[in-house]
């Protein structure tokens, strides 16, 4: 059975080498300083590769590359070549699906033998979906009540050079959910993947290299939050995609100020996931506890407010328990692992740290609730599912989005109630429920102020379905014709033709 510690760097050959570089105007260079930072493997703690550090110039040398292509061979490409250019992406990626889920598994901790659907194979079906779009982007023409002959029409034009701006919880999603509608719109990006995991962005990177893509249209630069900075703030940028936490999204307003950059931000969520009593526990039970652990609770819509009818909480409270118990925490290689490692040392102290503040607030714990440093698992960055009970509304483990594999739970009584006490939050990004009763789950789900809302199933996502969030959650979704939107401007022509 493969585990991390005992990597076979012959199955990944991407880890072998040199220290990664930079993409940009087609070619891999070192960054302008020459420093690198290292990838850790969060199963192990160990140091996988050494990636290039860009700085502010890095970035200006992307951003100008992006512009080139912009300007020149990819705008000058007509709808159906680009179509066919995305196409490819499509099938070069899924042909290197597997390479890219085991270093997805190294690169953050994502389970290699997590729900198959969930894998590269599939997520390239994003990429196919807004191929689609790329003969189809057409305007209007408009009546108009001047007293002349005017013919008036629009049209709709790539915005231009976008920054997209992703984190590391999800890397072949991410890269992915970015790429496709800047590739449909005809705009061109510089990607910066967050420090933590940029080896799956760097390997696509690679993999455009064997496409008709030109040069210049996919750039990607790595490092820390100095890059991220000056391409949020860089006026050669027309539009900044950013998926994160909520705090780097005000960042992100504030600094894309300068040209009034176009934004859409996916950010931070709490969300509540509801039980009523007449629930399916059949269905209930894993889909809540998944809802919460999948990825190690590292989600934005993770379903950690799980909210019980009072009449069944303490039994759903015990199933939900068992379950949690029987859930194994592993290696991100190991293909019988269901909860893998934290990303990082920081992200196993901001955990850890939570817990603590929950038990000082009087919290209890079901399951869980301490780093495991036991065997295998000592070197690496693992905390087991956790719920915890005894909690209420106004707690710090109930309110902040904790991004762990930390669930609590709560009783309520009646739907306005639990209505009330779901939207009671800043943020707005989704909602889960479970009953055997529609009329309660319509009439929820209408109360609920969040972008989604998963009824009787949870962490559900396709290609033609939009995703974003309410109040604090962010601004535009991913996916779906609104996605491709956000990537286009709206031209009005006028013409007199007396």
């Amino acid at each position: 059975m493969p585990t991390n510690a005992a990597l076979d760097r012959q199955s990944l050959p991407f880890l072998t080498g040199d220290p990664k570089r930079l993409l940009i105007g087609g070619e891999w260079v070192e960054s302008a300083s020459g420093r690198t930072f290292p990838s850790i493997d969060p199963s192990t703690g160990a140091t996988i590769a050494e990636i290039a550090q860009a700085d502010p110039d890095d970035v200006n040398r992307a951003v100008a590359a992006a512009r080139a292509a912009f300007e020149g061979p990819w705008r000058s490409l007509t709808p159906a070549a680009r179509q066919s250019i995305i196409w490819q992406v499509a099938d070069v990626i899924e042909a290197n699906a597997a390479e890219l889920r085991r270093l997805e598994a190294v690169d953050m901790g994502m389970p290699i033998g997590r729900d198959p659907g969930a894998g590269a194979d599939k997520l390239v079906e994003v990429l196919r979906y807004f191929a689609g779009f790329a003969t189809k982007i057409h305007g209007r023409t408009l009546p108009n009540s001047m007293p002349w002959q005017i013919l008036t029409y629009t049209s709709h034009e790539p915005v231009g050079v976008v920054a997209s701006i992703i984190p590391w919880n999800s890397p072949i999603n991410n890269v992915l959910w970015k790429l496709a509608p800047v590739l449909a719109s005809g705009c061109t990006m510089v990607l910066k993947p967050a420090e933590e995991a940029s080896l799956v962005a760097l390997r696509i990177g690679e993999l455009l290299s064997g496409t008709d893509l030109p040069d210049g249209v996919v750039n990607i630069v790595t490092g820390f939050g100095e890059a991220g900075a000056a391409l949020v703030e860089h006026p050669g940028v027309d539009k900044v995609a950013f998926t994160g936490s909520t705090a780097t999204g005000q960042a992100i307003v504030r600094a894309s100020a300068g040209n009034l950059k176009r934004l859409t931000l996916e950010l931070g969520g709490k969300s509540p996931d509801v039980v009523f009593a007449d629930a399916d526990f059949r269905r209930a039970v894993p889909g809540v506890a998944m809802g919460v652990f999948g990825n190690s609770g590292q989600a934005c819509c993770a379903g950690t407010r799980i909210f019980v009818e009072r009449p069944i909480f303490e039994e759903f409270a015990a199933a939900l328990t068992a379950y949690t118990a029987k859930l194994k925490v592993g290696p991100s290689l190991d293909p019988q692992t269901r909860i893998g490692p934290l990303v990082s040392q920081a992200q196993l102290s901001r955990v850890t740290g939570y817990l603590d503040i929950g038990r000082e607030a009087g919290a209890r714990v079901l399951a869980g609730g301490a780093r495991l440093t036991d065997g295998d698992l000592a070197n690496g960055y693992f905390v087991p599912p956790t719920l915890l009970a005894d909690v209420t509304d106004d707690m710090a483990v109930v309110r902040e989005e904790i991004f762990g594999p930390v669930g609590c739970l709560l009783p309520f009584d009646t739907v306005e109630e639990v209505a009330a006490r779901s939207n009671d939050t800043e943020f707005g990004l989704a909602g889960g429920i479970w009953t055997t009763n529609l009329g309660n789950a319509h009439r929820l789900a209408a109360l609920m102020r969040t972008g989604t809302v998963w009824v009787n199933t949870y962490n559900l996502f396709d290609p033609a379905v939009p995703f974003g969030g309410y109040k604090m959650s962010g601004w535009g979704h991913e996916n779906g014709p609104d996605a491709l939107g956000q990537y286009l401007t709206t031209k009005a022509v006028w013409v007199r033709t007396d």
